[in-house]
């Protein structure tokens, strides 16, 4: 039977450019079952999700759930909870993590500051501090938003973790079904899609070298997508993969073309060219709806490094 995964794979959608924008995750543990929009059909309290989503909205700040892999028995509410914070912006990665018992300390965070890379409110309010652990492997996993994020995602999440792979959660959502199963890597920001269990160790090995994996990459959840798409360009051609090494410092344009300028911290400075395109043919975007459409996709038209006096001159 088709689902949209099997399609985009049948199809080999491009996944470069297609991952969730957000500056900064902000993730809050919730056992037990989720419905389609988690934060407000979960067991947390509807109230606190709805006053989470309205504290975040324009922050660049992105509110998710997260579980540990295996059964999602009904067990009631969790005496104590793991909550994390993770700004993705290179130069400033950074992780932080607390266990709480009251999830509604978190409206005591600055949600700008947040979103902006400060975590000094997450710290105090929650007596946070940096993780020190192995990075997070989050695997999404909520099958009411779409199946295939349950049947590929949830064998990916537990195969984790049964070989022993740290800091594996399962997360409600990444956006992007039909790339199931799909993987964000923090703190570095990196989503990744039709994920295996093999490569997800070897893209974790790296992480933890501070290094990236460009294959099968999504991008940077720090950068807008023409900049996501840009970004691996631009790290494919140079064969960069330093996490902190490139950042994305200006796009100019708008659908369906952008040139963004891509910026590493030696100095040199690529402008990229990118176009949006559409994914044929038509097909459902996500197994929760018959609608039929056509996916938009980054395509990269050019990749041009700039000399210091084509730099000067702009």
């Amino acid at each position: 039977m088709s689902t949209c995964s099997s399609d985009s794979r049948d199809l080999d959608e491009p996944t470069a450019g297609t991952a969730a924008t957000a500056s900064t995750w902000l993730l809050l543990e919730q056992p037990g079952p989720w419905g389609a929009k988690a934060l407000t059909s979960s067991h947390l309290d509807p109230a606190l999700g709805r006053a989470l989503e309205a504290a975040a909205k324009g922050t660049g700040v992105r509110v998710a759930l997260i579980r540990r892999p295996g059964r999602h028995a009904d067990r009631g509410t969790p005496t104590a909870r793991q909550v994390y914070a993770a700004h993705t912006a290179p130069g400033n990665t950074w992780l932080h993590g607390a266990t709480i018992r009251d999830p509604r300390r978190l409206l005591d965070v600055d949600f700008a500051a947040l979103g902006k890379g400060d975590p000094r409110t997450f710290d105090s309010a929650l007596r946070a501090g940096p993780h020190t652990g192995d990075p997070l492997a989050l695997v999404c996993t909520n099958g009411k938003r779409d199946r295939c994020c349950a049947l590929l995602g949830r064998p990916l999440a537990a195969e984790l973790d049964a070989s022993g792979v740290e800091g594996v959660w399962e997360v409600t959502h990444l956006g992007g079904h039909r790339f199931s199963p799909t993987l964000l890597v923090l703190p570095y920001g990196y989503a990744y899609g039709r994920a295996e269990a093999h490569g997800v160790k070897e893209i974790l090995q790296q992480a933890r070298e501070g290094r990236i994996v460009v294959e099968g990459c999504r991008g940077n959840s720090a950068w807008e997508r023409p900049g996501q798409a840009a970004e691996l360009a631009v790290r494919t051609e140079v064969r960069e993969y330093a996490a902190d090494a490139l950042s994305v410092v200006r796009m100019d344009g708008a659908a369906p073309r952008w040139t963004v300028t891509v910026a590493h911290t030696d100095g040199r400075l690529w402008y990229v060219v990118v176009a949006q395109g559409a994914a044929l043919p038509p097909r459902a975007e996500s197994c929760g709806t018959s609608v039929l459409g056509s996916p938009a996709h980054m395509e990269v038209v050019a990749v041009r490094e700039l000399t210091m006096a084509t730099a000067l001159a702009g």
